[in-house]
Protein backbone atom coordinates (compact mmCIF):
# COMPACT_ATOMS: atom_id res chain seq x y z
CA UNK A 1 0.00 0.00 0.00
CA UNK A 2 1.13 3.13 -0.82
CA UNK A 3 -0.54 6.62 -1.03
CA UNK A 4 0.57 8.91 -3.57
CA UNK A 5 -0.32 12.92 -3.90
CA UNK A 6 0.31 15.42 -6.23
CA UNK A 7 2.96 17.88 -4.29
CA UNK A 8 2.78 21.34 -5.35
CA UNK A 9 5.61 22.29 -4.57
CA UNK A 10 7.62 20.13 -6.87
CA UNK A 11 4.52 19.90 -9.32
CA UNK A 12 4.25 16.17 -9.40
CA UNK A 13 2.86 13.24 -8.05
CA UNK A 14 4.95 11.38 -5.43
CA UNK A 15 4.48 8.70 -2.84
CA UNK A 16 3.73 9.36 0.55
CA UNK A 17 6.29 8.63 3.12
CA UNK A 18 5.15 9.94 6.80
CA UNK A 19 8.12 11.66 8.88
CA UNK A 20 6.92 9.59 11.55
CA UNK A 21 5.72 5.93 10.68
CA UNK A 22 2.44 5.88 11.29
CA UNK A 23 1.66 8.66 11.87
CA UNK A 24 0.16 12.04 9.84
CA UNK A 25 0.69 15.95 10.79
CA UNK A 26 -1.75 17.58 7.94
CA UNK A 27 -1.83 21.74 9.04
CA UNK A 28 -4.95 22.98 6.98
CA UNK A 29 -5.37 26.63 6.12
CA UNK A 30 -8.92 27.23 7.93
CA UNK A 31 -11.23 30.59 7.82
CA UNK A 32 -10.88 34.31 8.09
CA UNK A 33 -14.00 34.86 9.69
CA UNK A 34 -14.62 37.81 8.99
CA UNK A 35 -18.62 37.19 6.80
CA UNK A 36 -20.55 34.12 6.49
CA UNK A 37 -19.04 30.61 4.66
CA UNK A 38 -19.65 30.84 0.90
CA UNK A 39 -19.68 27.29 -1.01
CA UNK A 40 -15.58 27.51 -1.47
CA UNK A 41 -15.27 27.05 1.97
CA UNK A 42 -17.15 24.23 2.54
CA UNK A 43 -15.47 22.30 -0.13
CA UNK A 44 -11.77 23.13 0.95
CA UNK A 45 -12.88 21.73 4.32
CA UNK A 46 -14.44 19.25 3.09
CA UNK A 47 -11.33 18.20 0.47
CA UNK A 48 -9.27 17.02 3.69
CA UNK A 49 -11.74 15.66 5.68
CA UNK A 50 -11.54 13.26 2.66
CA UNK A 51 -7.72 12.82 3.20
CA UNK A 52 -8.01 12.91 6.67
CA UNK A 53 -10.45 9.95 6.83
CA UNK A 54 -8.49 8.11 3.80
CA UNK A 55 -5.20 8.42 5.57
CA UNK A 56 -7.21 6.60 8.29
CA UNK A 57 -8.54 3.81 6.84
CA UNK A 58 -5.61 3.31 5.61
CA UNK A 59 -4.44 2.86 9.22
CA UNK A 60 -2.18 5.72 10.25
CA UNK A 61 -3.00 8.14 12.84
CA UNK A 62 -4.01 11.18 12.01
CA UNK A 63 -3.33 14.69 13.96
CA UNK A 64 -4.89 17.39 11.82
CA UNK A 65 -4.79 20.73 12.64
CA UNK A 66 -7.29 23.68 11.20
CA UNK A 67 -7.03 26.89 12.07
CA UNK A 68 -8.79 30.27 12.45
CA UNK A 69 -7.63 33.45 11.84
CA UNK A 70 -9.97 35.86 14.38
CA UNK A 71 -7.36 38.85 13.78
CA UNK A 72 -6.53 40.58 10.32
CA UNK A 73 -7.34 44.36 8.56
CA UNK A 74 -11.06 42.94 7.30
CA UNK A 75 -12.14 41.80 10.63
CA UNK A 76 -11.43 45.42 11.94
CA UNK A 77 -12.21 47.09 9.03
CA UNK A 78 -15.48 45.67 8.88
CA UNK A 79 -16.75 45.88 12.74
CA UNK A 80 -15.07 49.27 13.26
CA UNK A 81 -18.58 50.94 12.14
CA UNK A 82 -20.35 48.42 14.06
CA UNK A 83 -22.10 48.27 17.85
CA UNK A 84 -20.29 44.84 17.85
CA UNK A 85 -16.68 44.08 19.33
CA UNK A 86 -14.20 43.11 16.37
CA UNK A 87 -13.68 39.58 18.32
CA UNK A 88 -17.56 38.89 19.30
CA UNK A 89 -17.55 39.77 15.52
CA UNK A 90 -15.17 37.50 14.39
CA UNK A 91 -16.49 34.42 17.05
CA UNK A 92 -20.19 35.06 15.20
CA UNK A 93 -18.88 33.67 11.81
CA UNK A 94 -16.54 31.25 13.50
CA UNK A 95 -19.75 29.79 14.86
CA UNK A 96 -20.90 29.83 11.39
CA UNK A 97 -18.37 27.87 9.71
CA UNK A 98 -18.52 25.02 12.40
CA UNK A 99 -22.45 24.89 11.88
CA UNK A 100 -21.72 24.65 8.16
CA UNK A 101 -19.04 21.87 8.43
CA UNK A 102 -21.33 20.06 11.18
CA UNK A 103 -23.71 20.25 8.69
CA UNK A 104 -22.06 18.46 5.92
CA UNK A 105 -20.39 15.49 8.26
CA UNK A 106 -16.96 16.80 8.04
CA UNK A 107 -14.91 15.69 11.47
CA UNK A 108 -13.96 18.14 13.94
CA UNK A 109 -10.04 18.79 13.86
CA UNK A 110 -7.51 17.71 15.84
CA UNK A 111 -7.12 21.32 17.33
CA UNK A 112 -8.58 24.41 15.64
CA UNK A 113 -6.24 26.89 17.24
CA UNK A 114 -7.32 30.38 16.85
CA UNK A 115 -4.96 33.11 15.87
CA UNK A 116 -5.00 34.82 18.98
CA UNK A 117 -4.31 32.57 21.09
CA UNK A 118 -0.70 31.99 19.52
CA UNK A 119 0.70 35.53 19.28
CA UNK A 120 3.58 34.65 21.49
CA UNK A 121 4.66 32.19 19.21
CA UNK A 122 4.37 34.25 16.57
CA UNK A 123 6.62 37.19 18.23
CA UNK A 124 9.18 34.43 18.51
CA UNK A 125 9.20 33.24 15.15
CA UNK A 126 9.68 37.33 14.04
CA UNK A 127 12.39 37.87 16.81
CA UNK A 128 14.28 35.07 15.32
CA UNK A 129 13.82 35.91 11.84
CA UNK A 130 15.49 39.83 12.28
CA UNK A 131 18.65 37.89 14.81
CA UNK A 132 19.45 35.74 11.40
CA UNK A 133 19.08 38.79 8.78
CA UNK A 134 15.96 38.14 7.54
CA UNK A 135 13.78 40.37 8.62
CA UNK A 136 14.07 43.79 10.04
CA UNK A 137 11.88 46.55 12.20
CA UNK A 138 10.55 49.67 10.19
CA UNK A 139 13.10 52.63 10.88
CA UNK A 140 10.15 55.27 11.47
CA UNK A 141 9.27 53.56 14.78
CA UNK A 142 5.76 52.82 13.43
CA UNK A 143 6.30 49.27 15.37
CA UNK A 144 6.13 47.44 12.06
CA UNK A 145 8.61 44.40 11.16
CA UNK A 146 8.89 43.23 7.69
CA UNK A 147 10.35 39.97 6.02
CA UNK A 148 13.31 41.30 3.86
CA UNK A 149 12.37 39.11 0.68
CA UNK A 150 15.59 39.90 -1.37
CA UNK A 151 17.16 38.12 2.01
CA UNK A 152 16.18 34.80 1.02
CA UNK A 153 17.41 33.11 -1.91
CA UNK A 154 14.86 31.01 -2.32
CA UNK A 155 11.53 32.86 -1.76
CA UNK A 156 9.06 32.14 -4.89
CA UNK A 157 9.89 28.13 -4.59
CA UNK A 158 6.44 27.30 -4.10
CA UNK A 159 4.95 28.90 -6.80
CA UNK A 160 8.03 28.83 -9.26
CA UNK A 161 8.53 32.60 -9.14
CA UNK A 162 11.53 35.12 -9.36
CA UNK A 163 11.58 37.85 -7.18
CA UNK A 164 11.87 40.43 -9.90
CA UNK A 165 8.95 39.02 -11.98
CA UNK A 166 6.81 39.79 -8.40
CA UNK A 167 4.31 42.51 -7.61
CA UNK A 168 4.34 44.88 -4.77
CA UNK A 169 3.14 43.30 -1.16
CA UNK A 170 -0.12 44.80 -0.57
CA UNK A 171 -0.73 43.30 2.94
CA UNK A 172 0.46 46.21 4.85
CA UNK A 173 1.44 49.95 4.71
CA UNK A 174 5.01 50.19 2.87
CA UNK A 175 5.26 53.19 5.11
CA UNK A 176 9.02 51.57 6.56
CA UNK A 177 9.35 48.90 3.52
CA UNK A 178 12.96 48.12 1.92
CA UNK A 179 11.71 46.80 -0.85
CA UNK A 180 7.57 47.07 -2.14
CA UNK A 181 7.50 43.25 -1.90
CA UNK A 182 8.64 42.48 1.25
CA UNK A 183 5.64 41.69 3.27
CA UNK A 184 4.45 42.23 7.12
CA UNK A 185 5.37 40.17 10.05
CA UNK A 186 4.24 42.65 12.94
CA UNK A 187 2.02 45.83 12.71
CA UNK A 188 2.26 48.61 14.46
CA UNK A 189 -0.68 50.14 16.25
CA UNK A 190 -2.54 52.38 14.18
CA UNK A 191 -4.55 55.41 15.26
CA UNK A 192 -8.48 54.35 15.72
CA UNK A 193 -7.88 50.87 16.23
CA UNK A 194 -9.00 49.44 19.07
CA UNK A 195 -6.65 48.72 21.86
CA UNK A 196 -8.38 44.66 22.12
CA UNK A 197 -6.51 44.41 19.13
CA UNK A 198 -3.09 45.22 20.08
CA UNK A 199 -0.65 43.06 22.13
CA UNK A 200 2.94 44.29 23.44
CA UNK A 201 5.94 43.17 21.91
CA UNK A 202 9.95 44.18 21.51
CA UNK A 203 9.00 46.59 18.42
CA UNK A 204 5.99 48.76 19.66
CA UNK A 205 2.38 47.67 20.23
CA UNK A 206 0.42 46.11 17.34
CA UNK A 207 -0.83 42.73 15.96
CA UNK A 208 0.85 39.76 13.91
CA UNK A 209 0.84 39.81 9.93
CA UNK A 210 -1.37 37.27 8.71
CA UNK A 211 1.14 35.44 7.29
CA UNK A 212 2.80 34.61 10.55
CA UNK A 213 0.18 33.51 12.04
CA UNK A 214 -0.07 29.76 10.16
CA UNK A 215 3.56 29.39 10.61
CA UNK A 216 3.38 29.75 14.43
CA UNK A 217 0.27 28.01 14.99
CA UNK A 218 1.36 24.62 12.75
CA UNK A 219 5.01 24.87 14.72
CA UNK A 220 2.73 24.75 18.13
CA UNK A 221 1.04 21.66 17.14
CA UNK A 222 2.93 19.42 14.71
CA UNK A 223 6.55 20.76 15.06
CA UNK A 224 8.95 22.54 13.54
CA UNK A 225 8.64 20.20 10.00
CA UNK A 226 5.80 17.77 9.50
CA UNK A 227 3.94 16.15 6.79
CA UNK A 228 1.56 17.83 4.85
CA UNK A 229 0.39 21.36 4.39
CA UNK A 230 -3.04 22.50 2.52
CA UNK A 231 -5.43 24.84 1.64
CA UNK A 232 -7.15 26.16 -1.33
CA UNK A 233 -5.66 26.96 -4.24
CA UNK A 234 -6.28 30.85 -4.35
CA UNK A 235 -3.52 30.73 -0.89
CA UNK A 236 -0.56 29.79 -2.96
CA UNK A 237 0.89 32.94 -3.11
CA UNK A 238 1.15 35.09 -1.37
CA UNK A 239 0.45 33.63 1.92
CA UNK A 240 1.75 29.76 1.32
CA UNK A 241 4.73 31.19 -0.57
CA UNK A 242 5.20 33.66 2.71
CA UNK A 243 5.13 31.08 5.22
CA UNK A 244 7.50 28.83 3.33
CA UNK A 245 9.67 31.82 3.41
CA UNK A 246 9.38 32.93 6.97
CA UNK A 247 9.54 29.27 8.77
CA UNK A 248 12.52 27.78 6.41
CA UNK A 249 14.15 31.39 7.06
CA UNK A 250 13.67 31.20 10.43
CA UNK A 251 15.79 27.63 10.68
CA UNK A 252 12.24 25.37 10.56
CA UNK A 253 11.99 22.77 7.84
CA UNK A 254 7.92 23.01 7.73
CA UNK A 255 5.93 21.04 5.23
CA UNK A 256 7.01 18.10 3.78
CA UNK A 257 4.52 18.44 0.93
CA UNK A 258 1.92 20.52 -0.57
CA UNK A 259 -2.03 20.11 -1.39
CA UNK A 260 -3.94 22.69 -2.94
CA UNK A 261 -7.82 21.81 -3.62
CA UNK A 262 -9.50 23.70 -6.56
CA UNK A 263 -11.76 26.66 -6.00
CA UNK A 264 -16.07 26.68 -6.82
CA UNK A 265 -17.27 28.66 -9.82
CA UNK A 266 -20.55 29.04 -10.19
CA UNK A 267 -22.52 28.57 -13.61
CA UNK A 268 -18.69 29.07 -15.53
CA UNK A 269 -17.83 32.10 -13.79
CA UNK A 270 -15.50 32.52 -10.50
CA UNK A 271 -17.73 33.13 -7.70
CA UNK A 272 -16.68 36.46 -6.13
CA UNK A 273 -18.62 39.40 -4.54
CA UNK A 274 -18.09 42.01 -7.20
CA UNK A 275 -19.93 39.57 -9.47
CA UNK A 276 -22.55 39.04 -6.79
CA UNK A 277 -22.53 35.57 -7.48
CA UNK A 278 -21.49 34.44 -4.23
CA UNK A 279 -23.25 31.28 -2.49
CA UNK A 280 -22.93 31.21 1.22
CA UNK A 281 -22.99 28.11 2.76
CA UNK A 282 -26.39 28.32 4.58
CA UNK A 283 -28.24 29.18 1.03
CA UNK A 284 -26.56 26.14 -0.59
CA UNK A 285 -27.11 23.87 2.50
CA UNK A 286 -30.93 25.23 2.33
CA UNK A 287 -31.26 23.72 -1.00
CA UNK A 288 -30.97 19.62 -0.61
CA UNK A 289 -30.31 17.75 2.41
CA UNK A 290 -26.70 17.94 3.98
CA UNK A 291 -25.59 14.51 2.94
CA UNK A 292 -26.78 15.51 -0.84
CA UNK A 293 -24.32 18.96 -0.50
CA UNK A 294 -21.62 16.67 0.51
CA UNK A 295 -21.72 14.52 -2.34
CA UNK A 296 -22.00 16.89 -4.91
CA UNK A 297 -18.75 19.34 -3.73
CA UNK A 298 -16.93 15.84 -2.46
CA UNK A 299 -17.77 13.96 -6.33
CA UNK A 300 -14.96 16.28 -8.17
CA UNK A 301 -10.94 15.64 -7.86
CA UNK A 302 -9.84 17.75 -5.17
CA UNK A 303 -7.55 19.42 -7.54
CA UNK A 304 -10.23 19.99 -9.83
CA UNK A 305 -12.49 23.26 -10.50
CA UNK A 306 -15.77 22.23 -9.40
CA UNK A 307 -18.84 24.26 -11.42
CA UNK A 308 -22.32 24.48 -9.93
CA UNK A 309 -24.68 24.86 -11.81
CA UNK A 310 -28.61 24.13 -12.03
CA UNK A 311 -29.54 20.87 -11.88
CA UNK A 312 -26.10 19.89 -10.24
CA UNK A 313 -27.93 19.44 -6.90
CA UNK A 314 -30.42 17.07 -8.75
CA UNK A 315 -28.11 15.03 -10.22
CA UNK A 316 -26.28 14.30 -7.16
CA UNK A 317 -29.44 13.76 -5.52
CA UNK A 318 -30.07 10.58 -7.92
CA UNK A 319 -26.80 9.43 -8.14
CA UNK A 320 -27.40 9.48 -4.23
CA UNK A 321 -30.40 7.52 -4.04
CA UNK A 322 -29.28 4.79 -6.42
CA UNK A 323 -26.86 4.09 -3.55
CA UNK A 324 -29.31 3.95 -0.88
CA UNK A 325 -32.00 2.19 -2.65
CA UNK A 326 -29.72 -0.88 -2.84
CA UNK A 327 -29.09 -0.32 0.59
CA UNK A 328 -32.20 -0.42 1.71
CA UNK A 329 -33.25 -3.43 -0.55
CA UNK A 330 -29.96 -5.47 1.06
CA UNK A 331 -30.80 -4.41 4.63
CA UNK A 332 -34.28 -5.81 3.75
CA UNK A 333 -34.02 -8.96 1.76
CA UNK A 334 -31.04 -10.03 4.06
CA UNK A 335 -32.20 -9.45 7.59
CA UNK A 336 -33.45 -12.95 9.28
CA UNK A 337 -30.51 -14.80 6.81
CA UNK A 338 -26.90 -15.33 7.62
CA UNK A 339 -25.79 -12.69 5.92
CA UNK A 340 -27.44 -10.06 7.71
CA UNK A 341 -24.02 -9.44 10.42
CA UNK A 342 -22.57 -6.79 8.50
CA UNK A 343 -18.48 -8.07 8.81
CA UNK A 344 -15.64 -6.12 8.53
CA UNK A 345 -16.21 -3.18 6.11
CA UNK A 346 -13.27 -3.76 3.38
CA UNK A 347 -13.18 -1.45 0.30
CA UNK A 348 -13.38 -3.10 -3.07
CA UNK A 349 -9.34 -3.12 -4.42
CA UNK A 350 -10.32 -0.95 -7.33
CA UNK A 351 -11.84 1.52 -4.97
CA UNK A 352 -8.61 1.69 -2.85
CA UNK A 353 -6.57 1.92 -5.69
CA UNK A 354 -8.53 5.15 -6.96
CA UNK A 355 -8.26 6.71 -3.39
CA UNK A 356 -3.96 5.62 -3.08
CA UNK A 357 -3.75 7.78 -6.63
CA UNK A 358 -3.86 11.46 -5.39
CA UNK A 359 -7.44 10.50 -3.91
CA UNK A 360 -9.15 9.76 -7.09
CA UNK A 361 -12.94 10.15 -5.79
CA UNK A 362 -13.86 10.63 -8.82
CA UNK A 363 -12.82 6.97 -10.18
CA UNK A 364 -13.68 5.78 -6.65
CA UNK A 365 -17.35 7.25 -7.19
CA UNK A 366 -17.22 4.95 -10.71
CA UNK A 367 -16.33 1.37 -8.40
CA UNK A 368 -19.22 2.34 -6.09
CA UNK A 369 -21.69 2.91 -8.65
CA UNK A 370 -20.30 -0.59 -9.96
CA UNK A 371 -20.64 -2.35 -7.08
CA UNK A 372 -24.07 -0.74 -6.41
CA UNK A 373 -25.08 -2.06 -9.84
CA UNK A 374 -23.92 -5.88 -9.58
CA UNK A 375 -26.02 -5.65 -5.79
CA UNK A 376 -29.17 -5.15 -7.63
CA UNK A 377 -28.67 -7.35 -10.35
CA UNK A 378 -27.62 -10.18 -7.36
CA UNK A 379 -30.50 -9.44 -5.35
CA UNK A 380 -32.92 -9.55 -8.71
CA UNK A 381 -31.55 -12.76 -8.90
CA UNK A 382 -31.79 -13.54 -5.26
CA UNK A 383 -28.17 -14.60 -5.47
CA UNK A 384 -27.70 -13.74 -1.58
CA UNK A 385 -24.23 -14.80 -1.34
CA UNK A 386 -23.04 -12.23 -3.76
CA UNK A 387 -25.56 -9.63 -2.83
CA UNK A 388 -24.20 -9.93 0.46
CA UNK A 389 -20.75 -9.59 -0.60
CA UNK A 390 -21.75 -5.64 -2.42
CA UNK A 391 -23.74 -4.58 0.41
CA UNK A 392 -20.49 -4.94 2.65
CA UNK A 393 -18.36 -3.79 -0.04
CA UNK A 394 -20.62 -0.68 -0.47
CA UNK A 395 -21.06 -0.03 3.25
CA UNK A 396 -17.35 0.08 3.70
CA UNK A 397 -16.98 2.77 0.16
CA UNK A 398 -19.59 4.85 1.51
CA UNK A 399 -18.42 5.23 5.43
CA UNK A 400 -15.03 5.97 3.49
CA UNK A 401 -16.40 8.97 1.96
CA UNK A 402 -18.23 10.13 4.50
CA UNK A 403 -22.13 9.64 2.60
CA UNK A 404 -23.27 6.83 4.45
CA UNK A 405 -27.34 7.56 4.41
CA UNK A 406 -27.52 4.93 7.58
CA UNK A 407 -25.04 6.81 9.61
CA UNK A 408 -26.65 8.57 12.57
CA UNK A 409 -25.41 11.87 11.57
CA UNK A 410 -27.72 11.45 8.12
CA UNK A 411 -30.80 10.48 10.08
CA UNK A 412 -32.11 14.27 10.44
CA UNK A 413 -31.30 15.69 7.34
CA UNK A 414 -33.67 17.15 4.61
CA UNK A 415 -37.06 18.56 5.68
CA UNK A 416 -38.30 15.98 8.41
CA UNK A 417 -41.73 16.97 8.59
CA UNK A 418 -42.10 16.93 4.78
CA UNK A 419 -40.07 12.88 4.83
CA UNK A 420 -42.33 11.88 7.81
CA UNK A 421 -45.86 13.26 6.13
CA UNK A 422 -45.12 11.98 2.92
CA UNK A 423 -44.28 8.45 4.64
CA UNK A 424 -47.37 8.35 5.99
CA UNK A 425 -49.35 9.15 3.27
CA UNK A 426 -47.58 6.45 1.00
CA UNK A 427 -47.65 3.93 3.81
CA UNK A 428 -51.22 3.91 4.43
CA UNK A 429 -51.83 3.68 0.85
CA UNK A 430 -49.46 0.22 0.63
CA UNK A 431 -51.83 -0.75 2.93
CA UNK A 432 -54.96 -0.12 1.14
CA UNK A 433 -52.90 -1.75 -2.34
CA UNK A 434 -52.35 -4.90 -0.05
CA UNK A 435 -55.76 -5.07 1.51
CA UNK A 436 -57.12 -4.82 -2.39
CA UNK A 437 -54.58 -7.62 -3.38
CA UNK A 438 -55.34 -10.09 -0.53
CA UNK A 439 -59.76 -9.39 -1.28
CA UNK A 440 -58.28 -10.08 -4.79
CA UNK A 441 -59.60 -6.36 -6.36
CA UNK A 442 -56.49 -6.11 -8.14
CA UNK A 443 -57.85 -3.61 -10.57
CA UNK A 444 -57.54 -1.64 -7.46
CA UNK A 445 -54.23 -2.62 -6.66
CA UNK A 446 -53.22 -1.82 -9.98
CA UNK A 447 -54.75 1.91 -10.05
CA UNK A 448 -52.85 2.57 -6.72
CA UNK A 449 -49.25 1.34 -7.40
CA UNK A 450 -49.90 3.33 -10.71
CA UNK A 451 -50.62 6.54 -9.15
CA UNK A 452 -48.09 6.36 -7.01
CA UNK A 453 -45.89 5.63 -10.08
CA UNK A 454 -46.99 8.45 -11.59
CA UNK A 455 -46.03 10.82 -8.62
CA UNK A 456 -42.40 9.41 -8.54
CA UNK A 457 -43.05 6.66 -5.86
CA UNK A 458 -41.45 2.73 -6.70
CA UNK A 459 -43.24 0.25 -5.25
CA UNK A 460 -41.09 -2.83 -4.29
CA UNK A 461 -42.56 -6.03 -3.77
CA UNK A 462 -40.34 -8.85 -1.50
CA UNK A 463 -40.81 -11.16 0.91
CA UNK A 464 -40.65 -9.35 3.55
CA UNK A 465 -43.25 -6.48 2.56
CA UNK A 466 -44.06 -4.17 0.22
CA UNK A 467 -41.54 -1.02 0.10
CA UNK A 468 -41.13 2.13 -1.35
CA UNK A 469 -38.87 4.67 -2.58
CA UNK A 470 -38.71 7.94 -4.63
CA UNK A 471 -37.32 7.82 -7.88
CA UNK A 472 -34.74 11.32 -9.22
Amino acid sequence: MTIRLYDSRTQSVVDFVPLVDGKVGLYVCGPTVQSSPHIGHLRSALVYDLWRRWFAYRGLDVTLVRNVTDIDDKILALASDATEEWWARAYRYELEFTAGYNALGILAPTYEPRATASVTEMQTIVSRLIERGHAYPAPDESGDVYFDTASWPTYGALTNQKLDDMASATDADPRGKRDPRDFALWKGSKAGEPESASWVSPWGSGRPGWHIECSAMSRRYLGPEFDIHGGGLDLRFPHHENELAQSTAAGDGFARHWLHNGLVNVEGQKMSKSLGNSIFASEFLALARPIVVRYFLGAAHYRSTIDYHEGALDEAEAALDRIEVFLGRAGRRLAGTRFAGVGARVVPTAFAEAMDDDLNVPQALAVLHDTVRRGNAALDDDDLDAAAREWQHVLAMVTVLGIDPLASEWSGSGDGAAQVALGTLVEKLIEARQSARASKDFTNADRIRADLAAAGITIEDSPTGSHWSLEQ
